[in-house]
């Protein structure tokens, strides 16, 4: 049997009752550590859970085998902070579960994809989601995907490179430069780090502020044509 348990956004208390009855009752319990940074450290939740927890980088989560062979004999949990849907790193591993007859179970939690109703953004008007490398000097999509979402009037969420593995993150002000160097022409941002925790931050913003957000992970939302309504809420961050 093999759990698939998104931990949410905050701390370590974000977890489900419904996730944490499937760890109590797990053999052996990994936690996947490259797709986001986890808002607490492992030593928390494992002294919540009393549970040993083994850290899954890339290499282990990709190259599977080795976990879906356990979760043949003993009951495996895979923690992913977030959601574990908001990664598409995590389809191939339910994929291989499927195929392989081993028995699982999605126990879903809170994503970026619907904290960010925080901002005050209706939900039902962003575009496609679109996200900035570190390697982004000949990368034109993410200028691509927001001139059409704001050609079609729609907010576009952008998503910041990260190596939580090396404790490595890009900032909102890194994002920026990379749309001035592209001569990207918005009147609008509003800059994001940490969503859903207790320590998130939230500013608006134009192209020509520095930001400085001080906690990770970091993002960028490129309003549309807002509401009446939205422009009310956002007066809240100002």
């Amino acid at each position: 049997m093999m759990y698939f348990i998104g931990l949410g956004l905050g701390n370590k208390k974000s977890i489900t009752l419904e996730g944490l009855e499937a760890i109590k009752k797990s053999d052996l319990i990994y936690i996947e550590t490259y797709t986001s940074k986890l808002q607490c450290s492992i030593k928390d939740l494992e002294k919540l859970y009393n549970k040993k927890i083994i850290p899954a980088d890339r290499n282990l989560i990709e190259n599977s085998q080795e976990i879906l062979n356990k979760a043949k004999k003993k009951i495996v949990s895979l923690l992913i902070p977030g959601d574990v849907f908001a990664a598409t790193t995590h389809f191939e591993l339910i994929k291989e579960c499927k195929k392989q007859n081993i028995k699982f179970k999605v126990i879903n939690n809170a994503s970026i994809f619907t904290a960010i109703g925080i901002t005050g953004l209706s939900l039902y008007k962003f575009g496609k989601v679109t996200s900035i490398p570190f390697e982004n000097k000949n990368i034109k999509t993410p200028i691509e995907v927001i001139k059409n979402n704001l050609k079609n009037n729609l907010h576009t969420l952008v998503l910041l490179d990260l190596e939580p593995e090396k404790n490595k993150f890009m900032t909102v002000d890194s994002a920026i430069e990379y749309l001035k160097k592209n001569k990207l022409k918005i009147k609008i941002i509003i800059a994001c780090s940490a969503l859903g925790s207790y320590k998130q931050e939230i500013k608006i913003g134009n192209l020509n502020i520095k930001f400085n957000l001080k906690e990770y992970p970091q993002c960028l939302i490129i309003p549309a044509k807002l509401n009446f309504k939205e422009k009310e809420f956002l007066k809240i961050w100002k």
